[in-house]
């Protein structure tokens, strides 16, 4: 299943560095709008919002598709933290 970038008026490389800026790391739309128009790209931080929203949950399914699992089951051990010595 093939990405439909088609009616953007950015290419798709465009789309998807910005979608991995934003998912990889912490940062805001705003931020991310000054990344690229660092790299001469001017694009408004509500479109990045929308690129988002449209992009991230098909490119995560496509993602998980190919992740292998790393084991069947596991678990976590229990943390107690003391809190004035109780």
């Amino acid at each position: 299943m093939a990405i439909n970038f088609s009616g953007r008026h950015f290419p798709s490389n465009i789309i998807l560095q910005v979608v991995r800026y934003y998912v990889s790391y912490k940062l805001s739309y705003r931020e991310i709008k000054d990344i690229m128009v660092e790299r001469g790209i001017h694009v408004d931080h509500s479109t990045i919002n929308r690129w988002i929203i449209k992009y991230a949950p098909l490119l995560d399914h496509r993602a998980r598709r190919r992740k292998k699992p790393i084991a069947s089951s596991w678990r976590m051990d229990e943390t107690y933290i003391n809190a004035k010595g109780q």
